[in-house]
Order: structure tokens, then C-alpha cells, then sequence
């Protein structure tokens, strides 16, 4: 096991205890000052000036930033694409027309207490409202995550529902951050979904292994690998430098230890929106084991506007990676609408 995944593991609560938690914070350790963010340019665009969002912002969605994740940004560089990802900005307050707090129709499609379904055949688990990582582009960023279940015995009435739907052949669990519960928790949840013989698949949806390393634990990769269902572990990284050092080795541990990882990103404006930086992700996720799998439309979340880029450049983008990537290299171009029975792949047709 590499060294700095085994000196990491079982730790990763107190690691996500010393993750940085005030944007003044976050600039003094890059050597950055709050002045450079009114005039400091990403790619061809601005920042807006301010520099950070506002208090009730912060109130509602604050600043977390894992120090694992912290110590891959570039010092001094206010362009730097994962800081990009956790800043809060002053465009956070911008009010525009089409962006909503439930930009994806999460809450039309609850079936029960913490239970999605917008598939057939799958359903989805929101089993804890924490992350690791504060991303601020999150389109669960004003899910009502207090109307769902918390505690172990309050999930009995959601799994009676997917045991009772014979339909139902996939789990997704999600969140939040399903990692966030500990192995004991996440364990007995597996458990009880893999007593339900319909079920053929559990799926992970995570950020942690991406921006705490650490999680990725011996018991963690044991769990999984004692599943009688299928696990599917689906990560989220946006941009190369993201998978270096502790991440990859943790990411390149996942990937070969007997079940499919896949790997969905953002198009983020000033983050990852050029045919190099989707080139460069697509080759290290390739090189970590890891299959490129969705390329997300930014949801348009209420406070995101900032970090859409347009449909059209992100169509040429994708056109021009299938002309330097291998096919199963190139992940699919998608955006979510509410009441599809699919992720719409893009163009639209």
C-alpha cells in the first residue's frame, strides 16, 4: 500500500477537522490578498469585484476546504483552477433569470424520506447532507437536507420501499457526501441494501476521495470489495492538478481493487473550459485507472451564474476531444432537465 494512503488512513475525520473554514483564511496561505480578486483575470473573463460573497451567503454555504486539496493549489496564483472552485465570490449574490435553488428537480422527483427517483430502474439515496468540501458550484447547495433522514433506524421505512419495488435494480448513494458517514455507518446501510435480492448494483457517488484522500480507508476498500451487489464508485474531479500526490495514490488505489471507478466533471468557466484542461483530465484519469464518464452542463443553481460557459464553446470543446482522445477516453457531454427519463446528451437531438 503506498505510504502516504497508509499513513492517511483512519484519520480522516481529524483531517477533515483541520480543513480551512474563512476565505481570509484561504488567501493567506496562498499568499493571496482579498485585492487581487477585483481586478485578477481568469482566462478571458473577470472576477467580479467585492471580493467575496456575503455574510448570509456564508451564513447558508461557508467556506471548506480540506488541507489536502489546499496544498495542491499553485501558491500565489489567483487563477489557480481548484481555489477557482472553493473561493466565495461576490457573484454569488448575483441574482439571474433561469438560475433556481433546485436547478435539477431533486425535490419532484422524492419518492420517500431521502429517496430520488428519476430513472427507472434506480433509485437515489441522499444519506447525509455534509461534504468535505465546499464547492461553490454545488447544485444541492439549498437542498432541505433536514427533512431527510439522519439517524440509522429513521432510513427502515426508505429501505422497505426499495425491498417492496422489484423494479428498482440500482442504488445510488449520495448526498451531501456518502463517505462522510463513517465505515460503521456506511457499512450497516450497505448492508441492508445488499440483503434486498433485486438489488444488483450499489453506487457511490463521492468528492472525498478527490479532496480527502484519507477517506479512502483498508475498511473502506474492504466493504466494497464484500458487497454481493456490484459497487460502482463514481468520483468527481474537475481538473488534472486535482488528482496529484495523496489524491491519485488514494484515487489509483480505488480503481485497483476489483470494481469500476468512473469519473463525472463540471464544464466550469475559469476552471476547466479548454480543450487542454479536459484533454489533460481525461489522460490522468485514464492513467489512474479511472473512466471518464460525464462532462455536466453546469446546473444552473441559483449564485452559479459566474461559472456557466456557454453551450456552443462547450460542444466545440467536446467535438475537439474526440480528435485527440481514444473514444473511451472522452467523456459524455450531458445536461440534467427535470422530467427526462435520461441525462440529455449534448447537442440535444
Amino acid at each position: 500500500m503506498p505510504e502516504t494512503v497508509q499513513e492517511s488512513a483512519g484519520h480522516w475525520q481529524r483531517d477533515l477537522a483541520n480543513a480551512v473554514r474563512s476565505a481570509d483564511v484561504l488567501l493567506e496561505r496562498l499568499g493571496l490578498t482579498a485585492e487581487q480578486f477585483q481586478s485578477a483575470a481568469t482566462g478571458t473573463h473577470r472576477l467580479a469585484p467585492g471580493p467575496f460573497a456575503s455574510e448570509e451567503t456564508l451564513r447558508q454555504f461557508p467556506v471548506l476546504v480540506p488541507e489536502s486539496f489546499l496544498r495542491r493549489m499553485v501558491h500565489g496564483d489567483p487563477a489557480d483552477p481548484l481555489l477557482r472552485q472553493v473561493l466565495p465570490l461576490s457573484d454569488e449574490d448575483q441574482t439571474a433569470d433561469g438560475f433556481v435553488s433546485d436547478a435539477v428537480g431533486d425535490l419532484q422527483a422524492r419518492r420517500g424520506p431521502g429517496v430520488l427517483q428519476k430513472y427507472a430502474g434506480r433509485v437515489l439515496l441522499i444519506t447525509t447532507g455534509a461534504c468535505a468540501i465546499h464547492c461553490r458550484y454545488c447544485f444541492r447547495r439549498d437542498y432541505p437536507y433536514v427533512d431527510e433522514p439522519r439517524r440509522l433506524e429513521e432510513w427502515s421505512s426508505s429501505i422497505a420501499l426499495i425491498a417492496e419495488d422489484t423494479s428498482i435494480h440500482e442504488v445510488i448513494l449520495s448526498g451531501g457526501d456518502p463517505l462522510m458517514l463513517n465505515d460503521g455507518r456506511l457499512e450497516t446501510l450497505c448492508r441492508q441494501l445488499d440483503q434486498i435480492e433485486h438489488i444488483e448494483r450499489i453506487r457511490f457517488h463521492t468528492r472525498l476521495p478527490i479532496v480527502l484522500p484519507s477517506r479512502v480507508t483498508d475498511g473502506l476498500i474492504r466493504l466494497l470489495q464484500s458487497l454481493r451487489a456490484q459497487p460502482i464508485v463514481v468520483v468527481h474531479s474537475n481538473h488534472a492538478s486535482e488528482l496529484m500526490s495523496d489524491c491519485a495514490e488514494a484515487v489509483k488505489r480505488l480503481s485497483r481493487s476489483g470494481f469500476p471507478v468512473l469519473n463525472q466533471a463540471v464544464l466550469l468557466r475559469g476552471v476547466n473550459d479548454s480543450v487542454e484542461a479536459q484533454e489533460a483530465l481525461s489522460r490522468r484519469l485514464l492513467q489512474l485507472g479511472v473512466m471518464p464518464y460525464y462532462l455536466h452542463q453546469l446546473d444552473r443553481v441559483s449564485g452559479t451564474r459566474h461559472f456557466e460557459v456557454p453551450e456552443a464553446d462547450g460542444l466545440e470543446i467536446h467535438r475537439r476531444l474526440r480528435e485527440v482522445l481514444p473514444g473511451y477516453g472522452v467523456p459524455r457531454y450531458v445536461r440534467e432537465i427535470p422530467g427526462r427519463k435520461s441525462k440529455t446528451e449534448l447537442p440535444d437531438e
